[in-house]
């Protein structure tokens, strides 16, 4: 089973995630701040980060930082997607518009671990109108 680190400070879109991310078949453990994510990462190895862009005080960057280079797959969601975008590197793998659709969370996450291949021109930057 792969493992999903998610990572959000509302506690009700973690559990939403968490949900959507168990029902695919992924074990996931959540995290509620970038601090405690980074932590975690430097514990358990993770097939793919899933994170918020603003965690309360604290900002998603840190967390894509600590996942590249340990993660297959790092995915921000986030409802500053165009600031966590233009961000400089080291970005994430794709970036999604809150709230994302779960079925395409699930899709993403799979091809991502699945191919082995990280590259953002396959993933364009998702936003709702």
């Amino acid at each position: 089973m792969r493992k999903v680190l998610c990572v959000d400070d509302d506690p009700g879109v973690i559990q939403l995630k968490r949900s959507i991310l168990e029902k695919a078949g992924y074990e996931v453990t959540a995290c509620n701040s970038a601090e405690e994510a980074i932590r975690e990462l430097d514990r358990v190895v993770y097939d793919a980060v899933v994170t918020d862009w603003r965690l309360g005080p604290d900002s998603g960057r840190a967390v894509v930082e600590a996942a590249k280079g340990k993660t297959r797959a790092v995915v921000v969601v986030s409802g500053y997607v165009a600031e966590a975008f233009q961000a400089a590197e080291p970005m994430a793998d794709i970036y999604l518009e809150k709230p994302a659709h779960p079925g395409e969370l699930v899709q993403i996450l799979k091809i991502l671990l699945e191919s082995g291949e990280k590259s953002q021109k396959d993933f364009p930057v998702q936003e709702t109108a």
